[in-house]
C-alpha cells in the first residue's frame, strides 16, 4: 500500500522536517480506519506551532485544552467543534462520552470527510483534560478500538507538554496501550540547527556558549526574548546579565517554571537539590543522595520522575557494567542550578553584573565543560559519525580504571560497538573533550593508556581510533602528531562545520 504525498513543511517552520515527515505520513496513510497518535515535548518546543502548521496543510480540527473544571473544559471544546463544522450554536454534550463519540462519528462514511479524506483532529495540552476527566483515555480506547475495526477517517492527536503523563498514556496497563500508530517526542534543536536558529552560525565559540545556557529551545530567543541575540562573542556577558540574570527577563525564572509545571513534581525544594547535586558534580546516585542528606534508595522516585520529564537523564558507563552517572538534559535548568541558584537573593536586587564576574570559573567547570562534552558525544552520533570508518556503534562515555596508576581515566567520548556471537566487543574511537585547556600529548598519552588497558580486558582495540575535542585549541606538538596520523583533532570550527577534522 502505498502513502499519498503530504503536504509540504511550511517555511516559517524551521527544522523539524523529520517530525513533519512523520506527521504527514500519519495523517495521510491511506487506511480505511482509525489511527492514534501522541506527539509529547517540554513545554517551549514549538509543538503547538507544528500542530497547528499541520492543521492548516491538511485541514482538520484543533482544539488547544486550557486548565479548568471539567463542566468548563467541556464547554470549551463543544464551542470549538461547534465552530469548525460551522454550526449557528455551540452543542450541549452531557458528558465526554457524548463529546467523543460525536467527534469521531465525523470522521465516519457519510460524514463529509469524504471516502478519500483523513479527518485530523488534534487535541492539545490532552493533560488539562485528563487532570478534570480521568476517564478520558479509557472512553478514547473504547471508540478506537471500534473503529480501528469499523471503517473510519479518524486521525486523532493527542498531544502534551506534561511528559510523565504523555509517557503515561502509552505505558503498562494503561488503556492505549498498543493503540497508538505514532509517538513523537519533540525535542531540542540540536547544537548546530540552534545555531542557525539564533543566526549565530558563522562565530562557534559564541554559539557553544549561547548554547550551554539557553539550548536549542525555540520560543526562548522569539517569544521571550524578542529577538535579543548577543552581537558577537564581545556581547556574550552582556546578553547573559541583560536576559538570563536580569530579574526583569522573562527567562530569569523560566528554570523554576520548568520544573513547577511537571504534574508529577511535588516537592520542589527536593527536586531542585537533587538537580543542584548534579549541576554540581555529583552524578551518581550515591552522590546525589550524599549531597542532599538522604539515603540512596530514598532517590529513587524524584531520579524517575526528572527523567520521565525529560529533565535528567542516566548514563550508563560503556565500559561498566551497572554503574552510571545523571546529566541534566535541560541547558536552563544546569545554567540556573550552578551560576543563579547560589546567588539568588543579589541577581534579584539587580546584581547580575557583579554575579557573572564571579561565576567565569563555576559556568567552565559545571555548565560549559559538561555541556561540551555532551556536544561532542551528539557530534559523533551525527555529523562526525562518517569520521569513523566503521559501523557506528554505542556512542557513550564511560570510566577505565588503572590498576598500575590507582586512578580513574575519564573517557568522555566513546565509541563500541558490542560483540555478537563469538565476537569480541569492539573500541572504535576513544576521546577526551576539553572546554577550557589546550590540549596536548598527555590527553593522547592517557587516551592511549586507556586503550591498552581495555584491549588487556579483552576488548577489541585494533581499529581503535584517538580524538581530541577541544574548544581552546591544541599545542603545536598535539598537531604533528595529528599530521602524522595518530590522532584525530576536534575543535569548535570543526564540531560546527566550520572546517573539516584532521
Amino acid at each position: 500500500m502505498q502513502h499519498q504525498a503530504g503536504p509540504e513543511k511550511p517555511p516559517r517552520v524551521f527544522d523539524r522536517s523529520s517530525e513533519w515527515g512523520a506527521l504527514t505520513t500519519f495523517v495521510n496513510r491511506p487506511l480505511p480506519h482509525a489511527m492514534l497518535g501522541v506527539v509529547s515535548g517540554r513545554l517551549r518546543m514549538g509543538k503547538t506551532y507544528l500542530l497547528r502548521a499541520l492543521v492548516e496543510q491538511c485541514g482538520g480540527f484543533y482544539f488547544g485544552a486550557t486548565a479548568g473544571t471539567e463542566a468548563e473544559s467541556l464547554r470549551q471544546f463543544s464551542a470549538a467543534l461547534a465552530e469548525h463544522t460551522g454550526s449557528p450554536a455551540a452543542f450541549t454534550f452531557g458528558s465526554w462520552d457524548d463529546a467523543i463519540s460525536y467527534l469521531f462519528g465525523l470522521a465516519s462514511p457519510g460524514s463529509g470527510a469524504g471516502p478519500d479524506r483523513p479527518f485530523l483532529v488534534v487535541i492539545d495540552e490532552f493533560p488539562y483534560l485528563t487532570k478534570v476527566a480521568p476517564e478520558l483515555p479509557s472512553l478514547i480506547q473504547r471508540v478506537i478500538d471500534r473503529f480501528q475495526v469499523e471503517e473510519s477517517r479518524m486521525r486523532l492527536l493527542l498531544c502534551g507538554s506534561a511528559m510523565s503523563v504523555m509517557g503515561g498514556l502509552l505505558a503498562s496497563t494503561a488503556p492505549l496501550r498498543g493503540r497508538a500508530q505514532l509517538e513523537l517526542v519533540v525535542r531540542p534543536f540540536g547544537y548546530r540547527p540552534a545555531a542557525d536558529f539564533w543566526g549565530v552560525a558563522d562565530e562557534p565559540a559564541l554559539a557553544a556558549r549561547l548554547h550551554a545556557v539557553v539550548g536549542g529551545t525555540p520560543a526562548y530567543r522569539r517569544q521571550f526574548l524578542a529577538d535579543d541575540v548577543p552581537v558577537g562573542l564581545r556581547d556574550f556577558d552582556d546578553w547573559v546579565c541583560r536576559t538570563v540574570l536580569s530579574p526583569y527577563s522573562p527567562l530569569f525564572r523560566e528554570a523554576r517554571y520548568l520544573l513547577a509545571e511537571e504534574a508529577d513534581i511535588r516537592d520542589t525544594a527536593l527536586y531542585h537539590s537533587v538537580l543542584a547535586a548534579v549541576a554540581q558534580g555529583n552524578t551518581t546516585r550515591g552522590g546525589i543522595a550524599g549531597y542532599i542528606g538522604r539515603k540512596s534508595v530514598d532517590i529513587s522516585h524524584p531520579l524517575n520522575v526528572l527523567e520521565d520529564s525529560h529533565l535528567l537523564e542516566r548514563e550508563a558507563d560503556i565500559f561498566r557494567a551497572g554503574k552510571s552517572q545523571y546529566r541534566i538534559t535541560e541547558p536552563l535548568i544546569n545554567f540556573y542550578e550552578a551560576v543563579m541558584r547560589p546567588a539568588w537573593p543579589r541577581l534579584e536586587s539587580g546584581q547580575a553584573t557583579e554575579v557573572w564576574a564571579q561565576s567565569a570559573e563555576r559556568f567552565a567547570a559545571q555548565v560549559a565543560g559538561p555541556h561540551f562534552e555532551a556536544m561532542c558525544r551528539e557530534y559523533v552520533l551525527g555529523p562526525g559519525r562518517s569520521l569513523l570508518g566503521t559501523a557506528l556503534g554505542e556512542v557513550g562515555t564511560g570510566v577505565v580504571t588503572d590498576p598500575q596508576e590507582r586512578r580513574p581515566i575519564q573517557v568522555d567520548v566513546a565509541v563500541v560497538e558490542r560483540g555478537s556471537g563469538g565476537d569480541r566487543p569492539a573500541v572504535t574511537l576513544l576521546g577526551e573533550a576539553k572546554w577550557g585547556t589546550v590540549m596536548g600529548l598527555n590527553h593522547l598519552e592517557r587516551l592511549a593508556r586507556a586503550r591498552d588497558l581495555l584491549s588487556g580486558r579483552g576488548m577489541d582495540t585494533t581499529g581503535c581510533g584517538l580524538a581530541c575535542f577541544s574548544a581552546a585549541g591544541f599545542s603545536e606538538a598535539l598537531r604533528t602528531e595529528a599530521e602524522r596520523g595518530g590522532v584525530l583533532l576536534v575543535g569548535l570550527e570543526e564540531l560546527y562545520g566550520r572546517r573539516t577534522p584532521y
